[in-house]
């Protein structure tokens, strides 16, 4: 395949694989509709790039020649401006970002007050049986 264009011999012996397993290999890739091969984001991306100046006719003969419908080109190329304009938009303004911080610290003095009102209850929970125990023990002796 293009651009190095070796034969399959020549791939056969660098790669360690029998001539006629990359065939087949080659036959079953080249034999799946292409909407079936699968477009990687980089190989999309690049298509996009490829593809963005040409006229409609360069762009149509450059779909047929890959296996592409101009329509998932134009979806790729949508998709591929709505990543690149997401991050500022998803940004948070200062003011927010103040808010949420006073937010954060809010809980976090939440749960440090629920942490030790935890740990108190389990404190006086452990006393509360050892307590029970010494008493049981008292009434034991007694009897």
């Amino acid at each position: 395949m293009p651009p190095e264009s070796a034969s399959v011999e020549e791939v056969s012996l660098e790669v360690g694989v029998g001539v006629q397993t990359l065939q087949r290999w080659l036959s079953d890739a080249l034999s799946r509709p292409a909407r079936e091969r699968a477009w990687t984001a980089p190989a999309r991306l690049e298509a996009v790039i490829a593809t963005a100046a040409m006229d409609e006719a360069a762009r149509s003969a450059w779909c047929r020649e890959h296996g592409v419908y101009p329509q998932q080109l134009q979806q790729w190329r949508e998709s591929a401006t709505q990543a690149l304009a997401a991050p500022e938009e998803a940004r948070a303004s200062p003011q927010q970002t103040r808010q949420d911080r006073r937010r954060i610290k809010a809980l976090e003095r939440e749960v440090l007050r629920k942490d030790k009102a935890l740990a108190e209850t389990a404190a006086l929970l452990v006393l509360s049986r050892k307590l029970e125990a010494v008493f049981k023990n008292d009434k034991g002796e007694a009897e």
